[in-house]
């Protein structure tokens, strides 16, 4: 699944990195069909031995074909079929000359490649190989690298906007060992040599980072659920033996979550394989079908577990609906941590949602959270350096959508939202991949703008196309009250404001000269009581209100 060629070409030639946000020529000039990864995971050495073979549509003639690959690993060999090709592996590229094939429009390459992969410093931020023991000490293995890329641990067109209509994912292990892996288990080998393999299929699209392996000596628990499509679903949980008893407590929990989302934004996208989680030694990721768990079981926070219900969300926001640039990730985060304020205002009303809102950190407002151009994983999530996290691809997002649903009212907030996630209400009911797709920030303006009945072009520019708040300046003069928005750049923006005024609420429209209100004489006035706005709350003189 790829976005269209000669789009691409247009705003991307000239680039031949991936990780920087840009796609180049050689990698626009091609769409992956499939890919199928055969490796040997060895514990004791910490190495991986295998193979990649990719399957891939030529959108223009080439003679080199380009993959991405850490330096870290070796390539041994490419060929296609029995025919050995030459190629340059550098700079984390794997350049194939693909000339003597002749002129085609299919390629079908094996790279044979190994080593040791990049040992995750700080999973999943710092990604990689995380290689680490259970209580018993047995081997427990995860990987982890949306930031960095799955160039680090397998040959790929390492980019989020192409992927494999399916993938194949063997797994070799010492016996005792589990693979937990995306999509559904095909078969498991106990081999002679004393290795055991498990074979995994992706039936459906899935992006290079949501592709994961998952080793230990696991438990399995298994359960059934029914989807609001009348399907029944593989549930299964992989927990370490030692957490089986917690594993079993908290997947009810868990399934509990999934009816959520599927009655917020539709039928769960990849019921053709499984829902899967598997408990890790990192904290979290999305990875496809196999969400990894690292919250240690831990008391909720505000009445359920964050850290399980946001990995989730994005079976929906990242890979069902997948940013094809780094420049829309706010669509799979901030989507994503919305949705934990809307769960808690199911369980909790008004008061939980506000609650949990109010529980976000402090928004840096540096950059914008949709810029134009495209960018790259890291500037997405840091700013500068990684030692500097940048939460507002999280927190300002969903701040972004709680005052959009302000703007919007609830119905045509949520069908806009539902809508992103299956624009063809046919597609909701497919389980064949067909309903995956792309999208971006202008695809989720419209989509809005078509359910408020009017532009909203004024309110995607001014909080996610460039970085600073707007603040609503507030005066009281005697009976009168003045309000207007300073806004940056002095761009229009007709926000509404909520006021409380004698206990009785007012929705108010300030034009760009500003609003003046009459007041009755010591008449009570509240600004804002829900706090509905995403605004700049720093006090200036002579403000009604004052930052709480």
């Amino acid at each position: 699944m790829v976005v269209e060629f000669l789009s691409l070409l247009a705003a991307l030639a000239g680039s031949t990195s991936a990780l920087d946000g840009e796609l180049g020529p050689l990698q626009a000039a091609y769409d992956v069909q499939h890919y199928d990864l055969d490796l040997t995971v060895d514990p004791g050495r910490k190495t991986i031995d295998g193979s990649l073979t990719v399957h891939a549509h030529l959108l223009a003639p080439l003679t080199r074909f380009e993959l991405d690959l850490d330096n870290r690993l070796s390539v041994r060999e490419v060929r296609s079929g029995d025919l050995k090709l030459p190629h340059s592996h550098g700079e984390g590229k794997l350049l194939i000359d693909i000339e003597p094939l002749g002129d085609v429009d299919q390629v079908r390459l094996t790279v044979e490649y190994g080593g040791r992969p990049r040992v995750a410093p700080r999973p999943p931020w710092d990604g990689g190989f995380t290689w680490s023991k259970t209580a018993a000490g047995d081997p427990w293995i995860a990987t982890s690298c949306q930031g960095e890329g799955a160039d680090l641990w397998w040959p790929c067109k390492d980019h989020p906007s192409d992927e494999p209509e399916s993938m194949d994912i063997s797994v070799s292990v010492p016996s005792g060992l589990t693979v937990a892996s995306n999509g559904r288990l095909i078969s498991t080998e106990l081999r002679a040599d004393g290795l055991t393999t498990f074979h995994w299929h992706v039936s459906t699209p899935i992006n290079n980072y949501g592709v994961a392996l998952n080793i230990a000596p696991y438990k399995r628990i298994d359960r059934e659920y029914e989807s609001v499509t009348g399907e029944a679903i593989p549930v299964v949980f992989w927990v370490l033996p030692e957490h089986l008893e917690q594993g079993r407590e908290f997947l009810p929990q868990f399934i509990e979550h999934l009816r959520f989302y599927e009655e917020l934004l539709g039928p769960y996208p990849f019921r053709a394989d499984k829902y899967g989680i598997a408990e890790t030694p990192h904290l979290g990721m999305e990875h496809q079908t196999i969400i990894a768990y690292g919250n240690d079981f831990g008391p909720p926070r505000r009445g359920f577990d964050w850290l399980h219900h946001h990995e989730l969300a994005h079976e929906w926001w990242g890979n069902l609906a997948t940013a094809a640039d780094w420049r829309d990730f706010w669509i799979h985060e901030s989507f994503a941590t919305y949705a934990q304020a809307l769960y808690a205002e199911k369980l909790d009303g008004p008061d939980g949602y506000r609650g949990y809102m109010n529980s976000f950190p402090s928004l840096r407002n540096e950059k914008p959270v949709a810029p134009r151009k495209p960018r790259s994983a890291q500037s997405a999530y840091f700013a500068g350096a990684r030692s500097k996290p940048d939460n507002d691809v999280y927190y300002k997002g969903a701040w972004v959508l709680h005052s959009l649903r302000w703007l919007m009212g609830d119905e045509p907030f949520f069908r806009a939202q539902r809508r992103l996630a299956y624009p063809d209400p046919e597609l909701a009911l497919t389980s064949d991949g067909s309903a995956c797709h792309f999208v971006t920030t202008e695809e989720f303006q419209s989509l809005a703008e078509e359910e408020h009945g009017a532009s909203l072009d004024w309110f995607f520019e001014v909080y996610l196309r460039q970085p600073a708040l707007p603040r609503l300046v507030s005066k009281r003069s005697g009976d009168s009250l003045h309000l207007r928005w300073q806004v940056p750049g002095e761009l229009a923006f007709p926000m509404p404001v909520e006021l409380r005024i004698a206990q009785k609420l007012e929705r108010h429209v300030i034009p760009k000269a500003g609003l003046r209100i009459e007041l009755a004489p010591g008449q009570e006035l509240e600004i804002d009581p829900h706090e509905w706005l995403l605004r700049d709350r720093s006090a200036a003189a002579g403000d009604v209100e004052r930052r709480r």
